[in-house]
């Protein structure tokens, strides 16, 4: 794809983040998903109005892309977006199996919005016994039989 056409897409996502911010609809971020040229997944930051700490606009968009062609997969596709992605939204990227996320404005300057991703990376990057968030295991030899149902289940679609 040309990079003007790239432009006109990452313009795209600019201007949908700022009617997000003018319609008070949450963050300052917008995300698009485009196959072949067109878009087919488009989203804004709505955490605060639905109440939901995923709905970051690169979830919305993938979750939107994913209804359109009727997949959970989103090989093929790029994910436009106005920020580099937050760990969450990045582990999005990958699972939907996009080829390629593109993004304006990095994570440094989303801390100095106030959004500090960083703070999770650091986070990750510590072992488990480390981290703010406590990781607690239990009853593992019970939960091994899920999986052993999974592995079990001849009509399992793999992701």
């Amino acid at each position: 794809m040309p990079t003007r056409a790239k432009k006109a897409l990452m313009q795209a996502a600019i201007d949908l983040a700022l009617e997000g911010v003018r319609a008070n609809q949450g963050g300052p971020f917008g995300a698009l998903v485009v196959k072949d040229g067109a878009v087919i997944g488009r989203g804004t930051n709505r955490v605060t109005t639905a109440l939901d700490p995923t709905a970051h606009a690169e979830v919305v968009a993938i979750r939107e892309a994913c209804l359109a062609l009727k997949t959970f997969t989103l090989a093929g596709c790029e994910l436009y977006t106005t920020c580099e992605p937050c760990p969450m939204c990045l582990a999005a990227a990958y699972w939907a199996r996009v080829d390629r996320v593109v993004y304006a404005c990095d994570r440094a300057d989303a801390a100095r919005a106030g959004f500090d991703d960083d703070v999770f990376y650091r986070e990750f990057e510590k072992p488990p016994a480390e981290r703010k968030l406590a990781l607690v295991q239990l009853a593992r030899t019970e939960g091994l039989a899920v999986f052993q149902a999974w592995l079990d289940k001849p009509d399992r679609v793999p992701y």
